[in-house]
């Protein structure tokens, strides 16, 4: 998805639990139909572990004649992870892929030197009501992968890891947690994790990865005494383990974070990486038409923005 021009996100109400470094409150942006809220770049915390961008989509219901339309663009230096809970979303990339996904499934696409790709509904769709919500988050390629080959790849969520235990159910979208692991590929130590709890239910979270987030998508929790509602992103200090509890109508919320990148991250539009000056060329080649396009989807294209 292209990245939107918009405020950073704010900073949230203060709060007494020590564990806490950060509660930011997400921007939000409506891009056609649905609106978007971005919780990962703001001023206050760039990354969290490998994550330099952080997207909620929806939820929201697209009506008879709307579509998601994101027409072909760039990425270079990361790694995109579309996780959808709502809809279908119909993936198109510069290697040839075309692949739809579903709830619960996972696309992983690695941009490394370069990747275009659109994302649209998928046409046999078009024309009734379609409900959409998902996440989009980007991640950072270590200093000696940020030029790799690009690749893509699928991961349906009947491979996804799930745990469930009195009340609590994880699936394991990235990484390891609670003994499970994902297959989802990863190129750097990532944590990510779809959590749900039912009423009063606690969970803890390991202080064992080095940096650690918590962004509630529904129901309220609890945190040494502290309550937070849904849409809100908490920054958790590291080397503190927490016990997550839910309010009386229950949770869900993703954890995530994990191995930090020690080289400071430059970010441009839809383009991340360690050099300004190669982020210069990426904006140059695209202007000039250099990256390769999207079979398929060869008509349209966003413009490099002024």
């Amino acid at each position: 998805m292209s990245f939107f021009p918009g405020g950073d996100p704010e900073p949230g109400d203060a709060f007494s639990c020590d564990a806490i470094e950060h509660l930011i409150i997400p921007s939000s942006r409506d891009i056609g139909g649905f609106s978007v809220r971005r919780a990962l770049p703001t001023a206050r915390r760039r990354m969290v572990g490998p994550f330099i961008f952080f997207d909620r989509m929806g939820p929201a219901i697209l009506k008879g004649g709307d579509a998601m339309d994101v027409r072909p663009h760039p990425h270079i230096g990361l790694s995109t992870v579309t996780y959808l809970f709502d809809g279908a979303i119909r993936h198109r990339d510069s290697l040839g892929t075309e692949m739809v996904i579903r709830p619960g499934d996972v696309n992983l696409m690695t941009a490394g030197r370069g990747i275009v790709h659109s994302e649209r509904t998928p046409d046999e769709m078009r024309g009734g009501e379609m409900a959409i919500s998902g996440l989009q988050t980007w991640l950072a390629l270590p200093d000696h992968l940020e030029e790799i080959d690009p690749v893509f790849s699928h991961i349906a969520t009947t491979a996804l890891p799930e745990i469930t235990d009195h009340g609590t159910r994880a699936r394991v979208v990235m990484g390891s947690f609670g003994g499970s692991v994902s297959p989802v590929p990863q190129h750097v130590g990532t944590l990510y994790v779809d959590l749900a709890l039912e009423p009063s239910v606690s969970a803890p979270f390991d202080a064992q990865w080095e940096e650690r987030a918590i962004y509630l998508l529904e129901g309220e929790i609890e945190i040494a005494g502290d309550r937070f509602g849904p849409d809100q992103l908490l920054v958790l200090r590291p080397g503190d383990a927490i016990t997550i509890t839910a309010g009386p109508i229950g949770a869900r919320m993703m954890l995530f974070g994990g191995e930090s990148i020690p080289t400071k991250r430059h970010i441009w539009w839809n383009f991340v990486s360690s050099s300004k000056e190669r982020i210069e060329q990426a904006k140059a080649e695209w202007r000039t038409g250099r990256f390769d396009i999207v079979p398929g989807d060869e008509e349209e294209f966003i413009p490099l923005p002024a």
